[in-house]
């Protein structure tokens, strides 16, 4: 018998949370078959099987803690039909060694062909409702039982519309006891309610280490800009169709990201990084623009490479492939890592104005907001209406000045309202 060790998953991670087991003791398993997903401080990773055999024991419990280096799961190699027999034998002869036979654990009894993982969390069966890790996350969060929640997706499958809008028929039920004709209902004091407590784990645990961090050690300079996208937001209707016909769905970040590649070649020190020693900076000859996204995990900042070469189809290919990923937390390391700029679109949720926090190592990152209509005076001083957008940049004041990042935000505003000047620079 074999202890399987929870492999070094890179980046300093030396722990990481059980999120699912696919496997019961006893299941015989494939090689590289998948065993269990665990989510690290950035993303979701899923272990498979290093040979063929049959697992003998789960050493961490759903829910649970896992250290790199140590044992995850035990595990009997396969050595043809008659050593499977074998283990699954040993294993039911030590069982009833060691327990007595009762109507309890005869009941408990269920066929290898239909095994059910328990939620350590919420202590339900999992019945194998179809649903991303990301939202069995959610519902082990709330204490939820998956089977519990009607799914609106494809062959039942829960997403994570269906858990919050679970969550909110529940709060309501619960807001409105049952009252008898000529009853007074009496509200409990809100003294008599405790909180939920969640440990801080995964990707939460990760953000707020790293925001206090860069919050406390780099001081930030803010500015703020409205910029007119009225022609922007024509040019992307004319597009959109365009794109759709290719599979592709076109939003705004492409053509955000895109001017801010551009952006950057008038501008290279606002895509360079300070080294830890503070005393050299890096630049970087191609544009890895990050972007935030708000997933079930937490938030997750994956880059796209070299933006400054990708057509405004390549990229959104590719706002698309990370935004789905983040949002399932299964985001690939190598899209974590080597960002030189961001981009947090507070807009989309409704913000209008964000004063954001710089993911280090990067030197500079931008706010946008939510566009609105609004009336603004022409040349000849006559009233239009007009798309405006609001941004704000956070840039590190330790090497980008006021004057820098005025120039750089000015050409950037340049290409996003007169979005056909960007052909002059494209190769």
């Amino acid at each position: 018998m074999s202890d399987f060790l929870l492999p070094d998953i890179g980046e300093g991670i030396v722990e990481c949370e059980v999120v699912e087991w696919r496997v019961a003791e006893g299941d015989k398993i494939e090689e590289d078959q998948p065993i269990v997903e665990v989510m690290t401080d950035k993303a979701l990773v899923e272990i498979t099987a290093p040979e063929a055999g049959v697992v003998t024991k789960l050493y961490v419990a759903q829910g649970q803690i896992a250290k790199v280096h140590a044992p995850l799961y035990a595990y009997q190699a396969s050595g043809g039909n008659d050593t499977d027999e074998q283990v699954g034998s040993q294993a039911s002869n030590k069982k009833s060694e060691t327990e007595p036979e009762s109507a309890q654990s005869s009941a408990n009894k269920r066929p290898r062909e239909q095994p059910q993982a328990l939620d350590v969390v919420s202590g339900h069966i999992n019945d194998k409702v179809p649903a991303s890790p990301a939202v069995r996350r959610l519902v082990r969060e709330h204490c939820l039982k998956l089977s519990d929640i009607a799914g609106s997706g494809k062959e039942g499958r829960v997403l994570k519309e269906d858990v919050l809008a679970h969550l909110d028929q529940t709060s309501q039920s619960s807001a409105l006891p049952s009252q008898e004709p000529g009853q007074t209902v009496l509200k409990a004091p809100a003294e008599s309610q405790a909180p939920r407590v969640e440990p801080l784990r995964g990707v939460r645990a990760v953000m707020a280490k790293r925001m206090v961090e860069a919050a406390s050690t780099i001081p930030h300079f803010h500015y703020g800009e409205e910029i007119d996208v009225t022609a922007l937001l024509a040019l992307r209707v004319r597009l959109k169709p365009l794109a759709e016909a290719k599979g592709e769905r076109l939003t705004l970040m492409p053509f955000f990201m895109k001017a801010l590649a551009l952006a950057v070649g008038e501008e290279p020190i606002m895509n360079a990084q300070l080294n830890a020693a503070g005393d050299a900076l890096h630049y970087y000859p191609q544009c890895n623009i990050g972007m935030a996204v708000d997933s079930a995990a937490g938030l997750m900042v994956p880059n796209i490479k070299g933006v400054e070469r990708l057509t405004l189809l390549e990229i959104a290919r590719e706002v698309g492939r990370l935004t789905n990923a983040a949002r399932d937390g299964r985001v690939d390391q190598a899209d974590l890592k080597g960002g030189t700029i961001s981009v947090s679109n507070i807009g989309a949720l409704g913000g209008t104005y964000a004063a954001p926090i710089i993911n280090a190592p990067e030197g500079a990152i931008v706010a946008i907001g939510k566009t609105q209509w609004l009336p603004r005076f022409d040349e000849q001083g006559e009233v239009q209406r007009r798309a405006i957008m609001t941004i704000t940049w956070a840039g590190d004041h330790r090497f980008i000045d006021g004057g820098t990042i005025a120039r750089f935000c000015n050409a950037w505003k340049g290409f996003l309202e007169a979005p056909e000047t960007m052909l002059l620079h494209l190769g």
